[in-house]
């Protein structure tokens, strides 16, 4: 299968895509790793995104297109992928359109991961991270620590990251709103898209995108 997965910060997308991915057997393909290797690989692309990273802005669509297009082309998406973080917006899924147009495939689906906004701000707002240890991550309602500030693991501090703050995870939504949501109504045109909730227990979630995926898209 072919599927792209949507849906604000804080919605589980990249938990929700290595189940999806696992369970269906094909790769999870998702922008951030996307970067990270190329820019590890030293490729062309990664060192434009770099360039465009270090200075503080944003990657061209061109740049993020390009290294889609190139991780589509290895053996492993041959016959299937789940695409995380890519298109970003309609420009993106138009290119992604065109470029399977020209090999003679098509999208199979697109989830839609629903969650109500004050939801999203409190999942990643209430995130405490371990100094010490980074993997080691809290939150102030629905994991909470043993004792109020401290890993559990490691007895390292646990501190708001500045990029969860409410501030900036209202940000972050808008960007979603304003880049990303505009391309649930372009696939709905083509009849791919299901919502499903991402609110519950991971494995519910992930048995609705299941069950979404057996069915006729509905928007």
């Amino acid at each position: 299968m072919r599927i792209v997965l949507v849906g604000p910060p804080g919605a589980g997308k990249g938990t929700q895509a290595a189940f999806l991915a696992k369970n269906l057997s094909i790769p999870h393909i998702s922008t951030g790793d996307l970067f990270r290797a190329n820019i590890s690989q030293g490729t062309e692309l990664g060192k434009q995104a770099k360039a465009y990273m270090d200075a503080g802005n944003l990657v061209p669509d061109e740049v993020t297109i390009g290294m889609a297009q190139d991780r589509l082309e290895q053996p492993d998406a041959a016959d299937g992928f789940l695409l995380d973080g890519f298109p970003r917006n309609v420009r993106q899924a138009e290119a992604l359109d065109r470029y399977l147009a020209e090999k003679g495939i098509a999208l199979d689906g697109v989830l839609d991961l629903e969650v109500p906004e004050e939801e999203v701000v409190k999942r990643i707002a209430g995130r405490r991270t371990c100094r010490k240890d980074s993997s080691h991550t809290f939150h102030v309602e629905y994991k909470k620590p043993e004792a109020d500030g401290v890993c559990d693991t490691c007895g390292g501090e646990l501190y708001q990251r500045g990029d969860d703050s409410e501030e900036t995870v209202r940000n972050r939504l808008d960007v979603y709103h304003r880049e990303t949501e505009p391309i649930i109504d372009y696939y709905k045109q083509q009849d791919l898209v299901s919502t499903i909730s991402a609110l519950g227990p991971v494995a519910e979630v992930t048995q609705r995108a299941m069950d979404a995926l057996k069915k006729p898209a509905k928007g």
